[in-house]
Formats: C-alpha cells, sequence, structure tokens
C-alpha cells in the first residue's frame, strides 16, 4: 500500500531528488526532525507515509527573518501540520523560576534559540498569513494541554484555548495516529467543515452557538477569567471525562464563539499498537545533521516505548491528559521485533537503555472486569487507594524481560523510565500477589543500571494527599525490601528518590520534615525539582486558583519566587549539600 518508504525531505532539493511534483503533508515542528517512534512527529509522518501520502518536515524553521523556511516547500496539496515538538515550548526554554534555559537537548549541539515561545502559535499565525486558505492542523504536546482555557505560569495569567491564540483550522490532542489518518482522509475527500467537526479526539473553534445534543457546556473563557472557581470547576469536568473510557463532547465558550472538544477514541487495541511501531523507522537522525550531536536523540537511541498511558493521576503530570488513563500495549512479538532491529544499528552495543513507558511497570494492566472500566470515573487507579478491580499482576512483564533478554546480542535491557512501587507493594502486607517479588527482584538485579530510580515526591503525607501519591510508609518499605534483597545478593545497587519542593499544600516546615526524615538517612540525594505548573494538570489549577478542584476547598500555595528558591534549597542546605 502507497509509495516505497523514504526519508522525509526537508528542502526542495531533498523534494526534487524524490522526484515529486506535489507535497500531501508539510510539518512544521519545534525540534530537529528524528526519524524515530520517540518523537512524534517521526511517529505521524510514518503512519501518514504507510497510507501513501507525501510528506515533508520543516524542523526549527526561522521565524525571524524573511520567512523563507514557510515557502521554500510552497503549500500542500491537503493541509499544514504543526507542532512545538517532544515539549511545551515555554518548559522546554524556561525553568521552575523562569530563568532562560542555555541549551536545547531537541536541537543540534544543544544550541538555544531556534524555536520560538509558544511555538505552536508562531508557527501556525505565520503560515496562516502566508497561505489562509490552506488549512492548518496542530497537535502535539503543547496543542494537546493547551487545547482549553489554561494557566499560563510564564505571563502569569489565564490563556484562551490555543484555537484561538493561533486561529488553527483543527487540534488533534493525544495520540494522534488514527485522528489525523481520519482527518488527512477527509480533507481529500473533500469533506465539508460540518462533517469534519465529527471526527474523534479532534478539536477546534467555531463562531456563533453550539448546536451540539448532550455535550458538557463548561463555563466560558471569560467567566473564567473573571471567577478563578470557575475555572477549577471546568478543569474538575475535563480531568474526569479526560479518564473515562467513554467521555462526552466538551463545550467552551469564548468570545463569539466557541472551542468544541471531542471525545477521545477508544484505546487502541494490541494489533493497532503494533500498526504504529511496525513501520520503516531509520531510528536516526536526518542526515541534514551529519556531524551534529543531538543530546535527546542520545538518551533515546537504544530504547522501546513498550506502551503508552498512565493510571497513576499524579496531580502534577500530564501524561494521562496526552496519553490517557488506559494502558495501551504493543504485543511480545513486536517489542523483540525491535529489539532485534536495534543490533542493526551503528555504536549499539546490546544495551538496551530504556525497556519501558512513561510508567515501565504498567505494561498489559488492565481492569479485571473491564465493564466495570467502562463507567469508572476514577481518575486514578492507585490512589488514594489500588483500585480492587486492577489487575496488578506482573506475569506478563516478566515474559517480555525473559524473551528480550533472550535475543543473541542483547546483553542488558534497562528500565530508565520510572515505576510505581504501589502496584508491587502494600506498606503493610509487602508484596501483593505471586508475580510481585519475582518483578521486584528481576528489576533490582537485571534491569537497573547502578541506581534504582524512584519518585516518592515527598515525605509529608499532607503533602502527598495534594499529589494524588501514596503515603511516604510505602516508600519506608520498598527501602526495607530493597536493602534485604541488596544483602542476601552481595549487591550494592544504589537507590535514589525524586522528590518536589513548593508543590501546592507544601510549607517550609514540610521541607524541613523532608530534609530531616529518618528514612533518608544514607541516601545520597541530589533530586528535589522545584514544581512547575504547567498547562492542563490539577497542580497547576491548584496553584493558579488557591482551590483543590477535587473539593473546591482551599489549599495552601507558595507563590513567591524568594520563597519557593528557599524551599528547593533549605533540603540542601540542611543536609549539608
Amino acid at each position: 500500500m502507497g509509495e516505497t518508504p523514504y526519508m522525509f525531505p526537508t528542502s526542495i532539493k531533498e523534494v526534487k531528488a524524490l522526484g515529486w511534483d506535489y507535497i500531501d503533508i508539510i510539518f512544521f515542528t519545534g525540534d530537529a526532525f528524528v526519524d524515530h517512534p520517540s518523537f512524534g512527529t517521526a511517529c505521524i509522518s510514518r503512519y501518514l507515509q504507510k497510507y501513501g501520502y507525501r510528506v515533508a518536515v520543516i524542523p526549527q524553521p526561522n521565524w525571524r527573518d524573511d520567512l523563507r523556511d514557510f515557502k521554500k516547500l510552497g503549500a500542500p496539496r491537503l493541509y499544514f501540520a504543526v507542532n512545538s515538538g517532544a515539549m511545551d515550548s515555554m518548559v522546554n526554554h524556561y525553568t521552575a523560576s523562569k530563568r532562560l534555559r542555555h541549551d536545547d537537548a531537541y536541537t543540534p549541539d544543544g544550541k538555544f534559540g531556534q524555536r520560538p515561545d509558544y511555538a505552536v502559535t508562531v508557527y501556525t499565525k505565520i503560515l496562516k498569513e502566508l497561505y489562509p486558505e490552506i488549512p492548518v492542523v496542530i497537535g502535539g504536546i503543547e496543542a494537546s494541554l493547551r487545547r482549553v482555557t489554561h494557566y499560563d505560569y510564564w505571563q502569569d495569567r489565564l490563556f484562551p484555548s490555543i484555537l484561538v491564540s493561533s486561529g488553527a483550522d483543527w487540534l488533534c490532542y493525544g495520540m494522534g495516529e488514527r485522528t489525523m489518518l481520519e482527518l488527512t482522509r477527509a480533507i481529500e475527500a473533500g469533506w465539508s467543515r460540518h462533517d469534519i467537526r465529527g471526527i474523534s479526539q479532534l478539536a477546534f473553534y467555531m463562531d456563533g452557538e453550539p448546536k451540539v445534543k448532550d455535550a458538557l457546556i463548561l463555563n466560558s473563557f471569560e467567566e473564567c477569567q473573571r471567577n478563578k472557581k470557575a475555572l477549577a470547576e471546568n478543569f474538575h469536568i475535563i480531568e474526569t471525562h479526560a479518564n473515562m473510557m467513554h467521555p462526552q463532547t466538551i463545550i467552551e465558550p469564548v468570545g463569539r464563539g466557541y472551542v468544541q472538544i471531542n471525545p477521545t477514541l477508544p484505546p487502541a487495541t494490541t494489533p493497532e499498537m503494533d500498526s504504529f511501531w511496525d513501520l520503516p523507522f531509520t531510528k536516526l537522525p536526518h542526515p541534514r545533521y551529519k556531524g551534529k550531536r543531538i543530546p535527546a536523540y542520545d538518551m533515546i537511541k537504544f530504547s522501546i516505548n513498550t506502551h503508552r498511558g498512565c493510571f497513576g493521576g499524579c496531580n502534577f503530570c500530564t501524561i494521562a491528559a496526552h496519553q490517557g488513563k488506559f494502558i495501551q500495549s504493543r504485543s511480545i512479538a513486536s517489542i523483540v521485533k525491535e529489539a532485534k532491529g536495534l543490533l542493526s544499528l551503528p555504536d549499539f552495543a546490546g544495551n538496551i537503555s530504556d525497556l519501558g513507558a512513561p510508567t515501565a511497570n504498567m505494561y498489559e494492566m488492565h481492569g479485571k472486569d473491564l465493564s466495570i472500566c467502562n463507567v469508572c470515573r476514577r481518575k486514578s487507579c492507585l490512589f488514594p487507594s489500588p483500585c480492587k478491580n486492577l489487575d496488578r499482576s506482573h506475569a506478563r512483564l516478566l515474559e517480555m524481560y525473559r524473551q528480550v533478554g533472550a535475543i543473541k546480542g542483547i546483553r542488558h535491557s534497562y528500565i530508565g523510565s520510572g515505576i510505581r512501587y504501589d502496584l508491587f507493594l502494600d506498606e503493610k502486607s509487602g508484596f501483593v500477589d505471586e508475580t510481585s517479588y519475582p518483578y521486584f527482584k528481576e528489576l533490582v538485579l537485571n534491569h537497573t543500571s547502578g541506581r534504582l530510580k524512584v519518585a516518592p515526591e515527598h515525605t509529608q503525607d499532607s503533602v502527598l494527599y495534594y499529589m494524588a501519591k501514596p503515603s511516604f510508609r510505602l516508600f519506608e518499605r520498598l527501602r526495607y525490601e530493597f536493602d534485604r534483597l541488596n544483602r542476601a545478593e552481595g549487591r550494592h545497587t544504589g537507590i535514589v528518590p525524586y522528590f518536589i519542593s513548593s508543590h501546592p499544600g507544601c510549607t517550609m516546615k514540610d521541607m524541613e520534615c523532608l530534609a530531616h526524615h529518618p528514612a533518608l538517612k544514607g541516601i545520597w540525594m541530589d533530586q528535589v525539582q522545584d514544581f512547575t505548573p504547567t498547562p492542563m494538570t490539577t497542580s497547576s489549577i491548584m496553584f493558579y486558583t488557591g482551590l483543590d478542584p477535587r473539593t473546591m476547598k482551599p489549599v495552601f500555595v507558595e507563590r513567591n519566587p524568594e520563597r519557593k528558591k528557599a524551599q528547593k534549597s533549605f533540603f540542601f542546605k540542611k543536609s549539608g549539600r
């Protein structure tokens, strides 16, 4: 089906070399282009290519000059696609203290300043000015997490949906392969705007009054500007439906019109997930970067993604808002095939740097009775306590590790992504089922490179409540089991806990308690991150409104920059580091 796979052209010379007389879709992205499934632009481009569409990519276009990068390939036959890259451009550019970063891991040689602030909006406005008749479809992290009214920490004010600020025609949110293919086919077939409006996982702005049956109508952008409680109410609805199997259409009035957010598609099946990876990725940066190093690529070039989604529901995290709560796993056969493919890559020495996902040990986990999941409205399957319907067996994950480890030429497969120890451990009863201790032993002895990284996030339960994280007593149990295993095996593996300072609900006293907690004695800790409010999280809503959207009750928030800095530095000062 379609044409022979090619490396996506990024210049007119490369287009001519392919003998093309037209381009279907032109991508503009804030990242350097790397043909690897860890990068969204590559994923969507390869998937559309599979169905015969001609895709070109303009990585990191210059928006400061005469806009020649935006003009060099002309207009596509179907549409422009725009994303900011693998990160929100503001998170990419600024620290939690709003200081400008000095490098960019997604740019050749780490050079800073190759994308604008609010990249999706900047790129889209330029394209709509140059080519007003050509549709612009936005997606990726920045567009997805700014699809509704949101608090922008860097300007300390509310922004309307990015559809309004950018002027884009369509917004594909979440993981977009299926939606982008359906939308591409619809545009190619000449569907009217009215017909396209019915595509799942699509958002758009319309003038006038909404006429959608059974839609949830949110408080307007203007009402949210007047009343912070209105924003908290909106977010509670949005988050609830973002974590449902069958959400409703959401309408948010703004100005003289409204933003409509269509429901998500059902979670991808295993064959669908396999189809997203069974594509001719070269796993390499584009040849245009020959001789240059892309730091983000170096970190992931020998990694394998096993699944999507996360049901942990941490309040400061955006994973579920983008990837969904329900776990969508690849088959073991697909993962093994990708692992074998690594053997042909330059410089691969047999070590898989990360065999995981947002939460590595959620592979193939789901509800025991899926009919319960179909009507569930819980944000988290783990907080405030693990759902009794959750199948926490690690048997399928252990089998996947076994099969990957059996591949001739694979020496190690490390777990570099996060794990949830509340999936295999209980603070009172210990390991939760017959697969829990075998998984824990396998993880520590065979898949940890030097130090096991975990994220208790805080020691004080009062703060952990606002984070939606389990009690610190569970980490104490983990450390007990970890030390006991190390002694039994004669190993010296370390454990590194990650913490967050100045999260809503966290006071200076809480940080003092963290610094002096006896359970952390003897652990080298330098992983304390100052909380950064990012769009589309419960924690950012708390930070802006001073309200917990789950209860609408007030919550303490440290907003003063100097006191935020003091919270973070307090830990190091008190612990002598």
